[in-house]
């Protein structure tokens, strides 16, 4: 298969970053990378662009290396907790994911400093109450830690709220496909 080197213009997931210079399939290069502006054919004139695309990349890093630090140094302050739902024998139901500690941290950093799922490292859901300390990896140079206390949710006023709704077997109205089918044909 023939190859053809390029240089990129803007990062590209499997291939590299702006201003790297790669090895493509040529089809690729002439059919999609080339006339989407996501890379430049290598020639003496692209190659004298090749610095000013080195300078933005330096710029594009620092700005995100600059937030990430931000962005830990603002977790760092962070204590967040939550509550589960425990059974009788203080069984948790349903964990704590990395979804739902993304989701606390958009809502307690109000908007500023997304942090994606992906980036919080758990090894398995949180089921356990106590203290946690979670690891962030904000940037390949930057590792944040969250503390984290979960807690179990209060069992008395759950237990007499749900005492309240239940009801004998004989006075609970019949429910189910079955039920209501034989219900119209009894009619």
């Amino acid at each position: 298969m023939a190859t053809t080197e390029v240089i990129l213009t803007e990062k590209i997931e499997s291939l590299g970053f702006e201003a790297d210079v790669v090895k493509v399939r040529a089809g690729f290069a002439r059919n999609f990378l080339i006339p989407r502006g996501k890379a430049l054919e290598v020639t003496p004139v692209t190659m004298r662009k090749l610095n000013l695309l080195k300078t933005k990349r330096a710029e594009r890093e620092a700005t995100e290396l600059n937030e990430a630090e931000e962005l830990s140094r603002r977790i760092n302050k962070l204590k967040l907790n939550f509550e589960l739902e425990t059974g009788e024998t203080g069984k948790a139901f349903g964990s704590i994911t990395a979804a739902d500690i993304a989701d606390r941290l958009k809502v307690e950093l109000g908007g500023k400093g997304e942090v994606d799922r992906h980036k919080i490292h758990l090894d398995r859901p949180l089921k356990e109450s106590g203290s946690h300390e979670i690891s962030i990896k904000l940037h390949h140079d930057v590792t944040t830690t969250l503390h984290i206390t979960v807690k179990a949710k209060g069992t008395g006023e759950h237990e007499a709220a749900h005492a309240e709704s239940e009801q004998p077997a004989e006075e609970k109205p019949a429910g189910g496909f079955k039920a209501k089918t034989k219900a119209r044909h009894q009619q």
